[in-house]
């Protein structure tokens, strides 16, 4: 009876667990729902101005065309090819340094206010300079993505690696372990959550980066496109490609959402 009554328990739970999370995905539909209809009303009946604001069947209309340009593909697909790359380097980077911080308190100490200020500087200052180093192309554009996430995502790293428990790292040394023992058997492990939430934060800030990139030195992607739109005033395009970044920038979120889940699901077995 005691166990009949914990399962019909553990079911009511659940079944509330999926019945809220349901509801919240049905209201953010409806939101959004409501926002584009809205908007296409704003429009029509010319409460906005349609050639600055845009609306949703103009969107969708200038999406049509540059699919069948199939233009639209290419500067899509030379976005998350950036982004990407910008992302792998800026988190195996931030952990090969951050590791070397470990290793060496001398050298994190040093390090610790430089990291601070690059971190703290606006990485669109920076973006001219790589231009003159780099000129322009994918390169560029790349670096222009690393800036923006490697330095706080080092900061963030190395912190992980010191928070991790004192308890468990007493108890390796005690049984005759080095350094190496420590960080591959407590520090890493121990670290894994922190480094898989920065790593969600890292590829929104990666796209970002190439976006700055793409503004000032490219002839391809989506930032390109939304600087050529805005020059030429056909701000149709340049809404059209701010809403396609949204999407990906969702969907990469996604993703990395998916695998820090699987991950997470993998080391508690």
């Amino acid at each position: 009876m005691k166990n009949n009554m914990e399962l019909s328990r553990q079911d009511a739970f659940v079944y509330q667990h999926h019945r809220h999370h349901l509801l919240i995905h049905m209201y953010r539909i409806l939101f959004f729902v409501l926002f584009l209809g809205l908007w296409e009303l704003a429009a029509r009946r010319q409460w906005i101005d349609s050639f600055f604001f845009s609306s949703p069947s103009l969107v969708i209309i200038k999406f049509w065309e540059l699919c069948v340009d199939n233009s639209l593909f290419i500067h899509i697909g030379v976005t998350l090819w950036e982004t990407l790359i910008s992302f792998l380097l800026v988190f195996f980077l931030s952990l090969l340094v951050a590791t070397l911080l470990w290793y060496s308190q001398s050298v994190a100490e040093i390090s610790e206010p430089y990291l601070v200020v690059l971190n703290s500087l606006p990485k669109s200052a920076l973006a001219p300079l790589i231009i003159v180093w780099l000129g322009t192309g994918m390169t560029t554009i790349i670096v222009a993505g690393m800036s923006v996430a490697v330095f706080g995502s080092i900061i963030s790293f190395f912190t992980a690696f010191q928070q991790s428990d004192k308890e468990k790292v007493k108890l390796i040394q005690t049984l005759g372990g080095g350094r190496r023992d420590v960080f591959f058997k407590v520090i890493l492990p121990g670290s894994i959550p922190i480094l898989l939430s920065t790593t969600k934060v890292n590829i929104g800030l990666s796209l970002v980066g190439v976006i700055i990139g793409e503004f000032l030195a490219a002839r391809q992607g989506l930032g390109y496109l939304i600087i050529y739109g805005s020059q030429v005033f056909q701000l149709d395009l340049v809404i059209t490609s701010i809403i396609i970044l949204c999407i990906i920038a969702m969907g990469l979120y996604k993703v990395i959402q998916a695998l820090e889940h699987y991950i997470k699901k993998r080391i508690s077995l």
